[in-house]
C-alpha cells in the first residue's frame, strides 16, 4: 500500500513544532509525492504550568493526547522529544524510530551578574532553576551549598525568567538550546561525571500503529542506528527500574569498537544516595545491557531509593 498523504501529530510548544517541522520537512524531501500535514495541540504538561512536574505524575504527560489522535486515526505520527516517551507505550502503537541524537548533555545558563561563574564556582545561596528530579538529585549530592528552584514554562519563558532575576543560572538540554537558536545561552556543558543525561534526551522518537508498515516504511529513512542503538539499551534500563521521565534516573552511553557501554545512575532526592554503575554489551542488541544494568543496581539497592520516592509522592489519605 502507498500512502499520499501521512498526518502529524505534534505539541504546541516552540521547540515541539520546529523538531515536528523538521521531521516534515526530511519526510517531504524523501518523498517528494508525499503529502506531510501538521496538527500541533496543547499536552496536559503544556497546561499545567503552576505545579512542580513530579507532582503531576508523568504517564503520558507530554505524549497522551497525541497518542489519542493516533489512536482514532486522525494522526498517522507523533514526534516527540524521546526523554518525553514513556517507555510502556499503549496498546497498538510502538516506537517507530529514532533520529539522529543532538548532543545529549544538560547545560548551564547563567545571567548578565552571574557571567564570571561556572557551575563549580557558583557561591552559597545562588539560585539554580530546574524542572528535573534527575538533574535536582546530582547536583545536590555534589553542590549542596546551592539553592534549587523549581521553573516551568518553555525554555524561552524560563530564560526570560533567569534574565530577570528569577534564578542566578538555569540548567537546560544543550540539545533544546541549539535548535532554539540560542547556543550563545550555554554557558557550560556539564561533564557527565557531575550529570547523567536523560534517558533519550537529544535525540527524537517517532510513534506510530503497528498495525501501519506503510507508515513505518515511510518513517524509516530517519532511522539513526547508533542513536536507536543507545537510546534502546537507555529505555531499557529506564523500564527494568520501572521509572518514568520525573524520577532521578541518568544515563550515558558510548561505543568502543562493536561494544555499546551504557552507564546509569539512580539517586535519592536530597542527592545524599547516589548509585552509579556501567555494563556493556554487544550493540546490536542494546536491550539486554540495559536490564542488566538495572539489575545490577537493584541489587545495590536502587529499587529501595525509588521506592522510598513513589510512596513520598502518594496523596496522603
Amino acid at each position: 500500500m502507498v500512502l499520499n498523504e501521512l498526518r502529524i501529530a505534534s505539541r504546541r510548544s516552540q521547540l515541539a513544532i520546529l523538531q515536528t517541522n523538521w521531521v516534515k520537512a526530511k519526510l517531504e524531501e524523501a518523498h517528494p509525492n508525499l503529502k506531510v500535514t501538521v496538527e500541533a495541540m496543547a499536552t496536559k504538561g503544556d497546561k499545567i504550568l503552576d505545579v512542580a512536574l513530579a507532582k503531576i505524575g508523568d504517564r503520558g504527560l507530554f505524549t497522551k493526547e497525541l497518542e489519542t489522535q493516533m489512536l482514532l486515526e486522525q494522526a498517522d505520527i507523533a514526534v516527540h522529544s524521546l526523554k518525553d516517551l514513556p517507555t510502556n507505550l499503549p496498546e497498538g502503537l510502538m516506537l517507530g524510530c529514532v533520529t539522529k541524537r543532538e548532543d545529549p548533555a544538560d547545560a548551564l545558563a547563567v545571567n548578565t551578574k552571574n557571567q564570571k561563574y561556572r557551575l563549580e564556582t557558583l557561591p552559597e545561596g545562588a539560585v539554580v532553576g530546574t524542572s528535573s528530579l534527575r538533574r535536582l538529585a546530582q547536583l545536590r549530592h555534589h553542590y549542596s551549598h546551592l539553592i534549587f528552584k523549581d521553573v516551568r514554562g518553555n525554555v524561552i519563558t524560563r530564560l526570560e525568567k533567569l534574565d530577570n532575576g528569577e534564578y542566578d543560572c538555569l540548567i537546560l538540554a544543550v540539545a533544546g538550546l541549539k535548535r532554539l537558536g540560542f547556543p550563545n545561552r550555554i554557558h557550560q556543558v556539564i561533564s557527565g561525571d557531575i550529570s547523567l543525561h536523560a534517558v533519550g534526551q537529544g535525540a527524537l522518537g517517532i510513534e506510530c500503529l503497528e498495525n501501519k508498515p506503510a507508515v513505518r516504511e515511510i518513517i524509516k529513512v530517519l532511522e539513526h542506528v547508533p542513536t536507536s542503538q543507545r537510546c534502546f539499551a537507555e529505555r531499557s534500563f529506564l523500564r527494568e527500574l520501572e521509572g518514568g521521565c520525573q524520577v532521578p534516573i541518568g544515563v550515558n552511553t558510548r561505543f568502543e569498537a562493536d561494544q555499546l557501554i551504557l552507564t546509569g545512575m539512580v539517586a535519592s532526592l536530597d542527592g545524599k544516595r547516589l548509585l552509579r554503575e556501567e555494563v556493556s554489551g554487544a550493540a546490536t542488541d542494546p536491550e539486554p545491557i540495559g536490564v542488566a544494568l538495572a539489575n545490577i543496581l537493584k541489587d545495590r539497592g536502587a529499587d529501595k531509593i525509588l521506592r522510598a520516592i513513589f510512596d513520598s509522592a502518594r496523596p496522603k489519605t
